[in-house]
């Protein structure tokens, strides 16, 4: 039997809840000291809001980015306390969104603290730029690519992410998404979903984050990732500081290509993936969009204690 190829998976959204990491900062001492780790280096309480809130603080762009960041490396961190993970690195990283800044830590391109100080400036750059030029987003379902792209031409809408198939996020102005979800409708669509955001973003209306990003970029120690990370902008495998620096500054303004992600994943070898941090959202996906690959969700100090992919089904 062909050996396992394994690919870590990190999430940009999830079930950001009060009480959110408390069992891993009690029970696991590595766990403990990401939350450490992010409590110094934010200068403020970031550990306290994610266990006691309030939730509405919590779920800011500003703090929400930072608190996920923060969850899913101590959710890595606790299963290799545990001895969960296998010996060998994963053969790849992928991210989602915010996601994608947590895989250049993970992939040893960035350190712990150099990671914080850019994720918590992509949060209030982010959070500005959707003050500035409010937006909205919403997903699609039952809508194929072409006819998602098609319909955003015509409203003025943007493709946000293409999560999976009959999966497609969509934003911009509140006028042109509204317009949007009803043209789709028209074409066919099943339905479409307003999601809870404060900005349109991966569109053109957070360009001047991306603009402030590429600052902050420029000035962040990235080294060569030591496992490749898979692109959302691309779905092409990054192996430079060159190109990661450029990846994380694009990604902001352009579409997630989530799907074609994991179809590169699974053209690479990869059988299972391990996704970390709060909620199922990257394995759900992963399910539906290639059901021979296995999944695993690490997002507790239970089950950082088994973080081998369960086999997929037949």
């Amino acid at each position: 039997m062909a050996e396992a190829r394994l690919a870590w998976l990190f999430p940009g959204q999830g079930a950001q809840e009060t009480g959110m990491g408390r069992d891993l900062f009690e029970g696991s001492p590595a766990a403990r000291c990401v939350f450490e780790t992010a409590d110094r280096v934010l200068d403020f309480a970031l550990s306290r809001l994610c266990f006691d809130g309030p939730e509405d603080a919590l779920q800011r762009t500003d703090h929400a980015q930072p608190a996920l960041f923060t969850m899913s490396l101590a959710c890595l961190e606790a299963a290799r306390e545990q001895g969960a993970l296998p010996p060998e690195p994963p053969a790849f990283c992928a991210g989602h969104s915010l996601g994608e800044y947590t895989t250049v830590v993970a992939a040893g391109a960035l350190d712990l603290e150099d990671g914080l100080r850019l994720v918590a400036e992509r949060g209030r750059l982010m959070r500005l730029a959707a003050e500035e030029q409010p937006g909205a987003m919403a997903a699609l379902l039952g809508l194929d690519e072409a006819a998602a792209r098609a319909v955003c031409a015509e409203t003025g809408a943007d493709v946000c992410n293409l999560n999976a198939p009959g999966q497609v996020v969509i934003g911009g102005t509140e006028e042109a998404v509204t317009g949007a979800m009803a043209l789709a409708l028209e074409r066919g669509a099943q339905r479409g979903v307003r999601l809870r955001v404060s900005g349109a973003f991966h569109t053109s209306r957070m360009t001047p984050a991306a603009e402030g990003m590429a600052r902050a970029v420029a000035a962040a120690p990235i080294r060569d990732p030591e496992v490749p990370i898979v692109a959302n902008t691309t779905a092409e495998p990054l192996i430079t500081a060159e190109a990661l620096r450029k990846e994380l500054v694009e990604q902001i303004v352009q579409p997630v290509l989530w799907q074609r992600t994991v179809e590169q994943l699974r053209a690479q070898g990869v059988t299972g993936v391990v996704e970390f941090g709060p909620g199922r959202v990257l394995t759900g996906l992963v399910r539906r969009i290639d059901r021979s690959i296995g999944v695993r969700n690490v997002f507790d100090l239970t089950t950082a204690r088994s973080a081998t992919p369960a086999p997929a089904p037949p």
